[in-house]
């Protein structure tokens, strides 16, 4: 399965979470019920994965727990919260550096509408919003 073959079945996943259950939950129920979603569409992920860094020839075991890993290729980062800051897309783009990963997602149920609420983060390259899957659906 391609990259964005992956994160275009993420986001669906994710578009499919505000209209059933609404906003304002903890992003822990969020994640608990988008990992339901992504064994629905038969892919394959790891939740709150210690990535380990390594820092002047040293291994540190836990350099942070990326939120999702999915298909061990896109490290999905979830937020519930009103407005992202600056500091979270830099947060992903380090793990994605740190974990050799290429692509990344952040994902913010707390926006108003969850179009606005995907940021895609490549090869360091930021993307707002993603145009990912995007449809009626809101």
């Amino acid at each position: 399965m391609k990259l964005n073959d992956i994160s275009g079945a993420i986001v669906d996943a994710a578009y499919h979470l505000p209209s059933q259950i609404g906003p304002g939950l903890l992003e822990s129920v969020y994640e608990e019920l988008l990992a339901c979603e992504l064994t629905k569409r038969g892919l394959r992920y790891e939740r709150q994965k210690p990535v380990p860094i390594q820092y002047e020839g040293k291994v540190l075991e836990v350099g942070f727990r990326a939120d999702l890993i999915v298909e061990d290729a896109v490290i999905v980062e979830l937020k519930s919260i009103e407005i992202l800051a600056p500091v979270h897309k830099k947060q992903l783009l380090t793990y994605l550096k740190l974990s050799g990963k290429r692509l990344g997602l952040l994902i913010n149920f707390g926006a108003p509408l969850i179009k606005n609420g995907v940021v895609r983060i490549a090869n360091g390259v930021v993307d707002e919003p993603s145009t990912l899957c995007d449809s009626a659906r809101e």
